[in-house]
């Protein structure tokens, strides 16, 4: 089935782009606006309303593929891309890549999304979030050439051997990780609540208190209300290294305290994300590395997360190879290409490292749709419950779009 033209049109997303830069910097809160001046390139405000693209694909009878090109909340930070504005990257998407495309035959995705996230134009790769929209719809479109699902796509194409299954969602609180635990736990989310542990001395406490305080709330909160006992969610919470900032990243002293928080947890699993960030990505892996062994000599059973420094296929790689971790988290909009995304899941795969498909809140329900297939092709751990910080919409999005995919591989099957 071939492309006969590329179609776009404007969107918003699930969240906001936010200034990091302004934000460490010191910029105050004036309800959800942040007061100042935003200092990275592109941002008229330190936050602003997120925006996407989406790319439509026609094809030759007359369908319609699509997918949102997104970026992450903190856009133009951290190496990454620059600010992603729809008005700017619409004429390019509809102009020079869609007369490189048009005429393409779509039934072999993989072939085809390589070939875009290597498109060079002016000597430049295309913005991260382009390759990502453009290949979510080139997958659509090869599932409507062939009449299956997104996943039975990749899992033919990647030869993967996965049995299409439910993949266990991951849900996010932002700051509201109150209210927002007690939604995860209505809805009985098997991972949760993320919990933006980002600052020491206001999240986590300055001896570290903080944290151990609010996973005894946690932990009491689920064994009160959960409707069914079987009902075990796995503690997943992202420290932003501020455990590694508190204890001067020394492995012996954070071990002991991944420890205590091991117990208090008890009987839930308990994963960390970003325990520390010690600055490069070698630095990071390392420490990530030798904190996995030492909880491991010490018989502690939480689990640690690669996040910080692990952005790319080649990051991904790179922690997985060297046990940087049980899990990685696999960010799929700064990876580019969702092929890319496939790859780095089916590698945690086969090194044997926990593969958690992520994203950002500042997506869009069409992405996290096309992540959903992704994540049951690839047999990922768990699979981000996105866009925004509502919880119920993302973990509706996304569970609806996964019992649609395996209810309908089923009457094929």
């Amino acid at each position: 089935m071939k492309i006969v033209d590329i179609i776009c049109s404007e969107g918003k997303t699930g969240f906001y782009f936010d200034d990091q830069k302004a934000i460490k910097a010191g910029a105050k809160n004036d309800g959800l606006f942040y007061v100042g001046e935003p200092q990275t390139e592109g941002f008229t405000d330190i936050r602003q309303h997120g925006e996407s693209i989406s790319v439509m694909i026609e094809l030759e009878d007359g369908q319609i593929a699509f997918g949102d090109c997104a970026a992450v909340q903190y856009s133009g930070a951290g190496g990454r891309d620059p600010l992603f504005l729809a008005e700017e990257f619409i004429p390019l998407i509809e102009g020079e890549i869609k007369e490189r495309l048009v005429g393409k035959e779509t039934a072999n995705f993989k072939e085809l999304a390589e070939e875009v996230d290597k498109m060079e134009i002016d000597g430049k790769r295309l913005h991260t979030a382009i390759r990502y929209g453009l290949t979510q719809a080139l997958l659509d479109a090869a599932a409507k050439a062939k009449k299956v699902t997104m996943a039975e796509v990749i899992k033919e194409e990647y030869d993967t051997g996965i049995d299409l299954k439910r993949i266990p969602i991951f849900t996010q609180s932002g700051d509201d990780r109150y209210i927002n635990a007690d939604k995860m736990i209505i809805k009985e989310a098997d991972v949760m609540p993320h919990g933006l542990f980002n600052n020491v001395e206001e999240k986590l406490g300055l001896k570290g208190e903080k944290l151990i305080e609010y996973v005894e709330w946690l932990r009491d909160r689920v064994l009160k209300y959960r409707v069914n006992e079987d009902y075990n969610p796995v503690f997943h919470i992202d420290v932003y290294g501020t455990i590694g900032e508190l204890l001067d990243d020394d492995i012996e002293k954070m071990t002991e305290y991944l420890g205590r928080l091991e117990e208090v947890a008890k009987p839930f699993l308990l994963r960390i994300e970003g325990p520390m960030d010690v600055g490069s990505r070698e630095a990071q892996m390392e420490a990530m590395r030798d904190l996995r062994a030492s909880l491991e000599k010490e018989g502690i059973t939480v689990e640690l997360v690669a996040d910080e420094w692990c952005n790319t296929l080649e990051d991904v790689k790179y922690f997985a190879e060297n046990k940087a971790g049980h899990m990685i988290q696999v960010k799929s909009p700064d990876l580019g290409g969702i092929n890319n995304s496939i790859e780095a899941l089916l590698f945690c795969n086969e090194i044997g490292i926990g593969a958690y498909l992520g994203g950002t809140c500042n997506e869009t329900s069409r992405s996290a749709e096309i992540c959903a297939n992704i994540a049951i092709a690839c047999g990922a751990t768990q699979v981000l419950a996105k866009p925004g910080m509502g919880v119920d919409e993302g973990i509706m999005i996304i569970n609806n779009e996964m019992n649609r995919v395996l209810a309908l591989a089923k009457k094929r099957a």
